[in-house]
C-alpha cells in the first residue's frame, strides 16, 4: 500500500544533539534523526507524535 502525501508529517532537526539527555538523543535516532539537517517523513500517529513532543526544542515539522 502506498503512503499518502497527508498521512506524513516530515520531521527535519534543526539543532544540535550535543547536550540533549540521552533519552532525547534516543528519541531522535529512533525517528533516524542523526545530525542537522536530517529530513524524514513519518506516519502521523500518537506514537510519532509523542516522539516529536518529547524533541520539539530540536526539530522542525511540517504536515505534508
Amino acid at each position: 500500500m502506498a503512503k499518502k502525501a497527508k498521512d506524513c508529517m516530515q520531521v527535519k532537526l534543526v539543532r544540535s544533539l550535543i547536550g540533549a539527555k540521552k533519552d532525547q538523543i534516543a528519541t531522535a535516532n529512533s525517528l533516524g534523526l542523526r545530525k542537522i539537517g536530517d529530513t524524514v517523513c513519518q506516519p502521523v500517529n500518537a506514537a510519532t507524535q509523542g516522539k516529536v513532543a518529547k524533541i520539539i526544542h530540536l526539530v522542525e515539522v511540517v504536515e505534508a
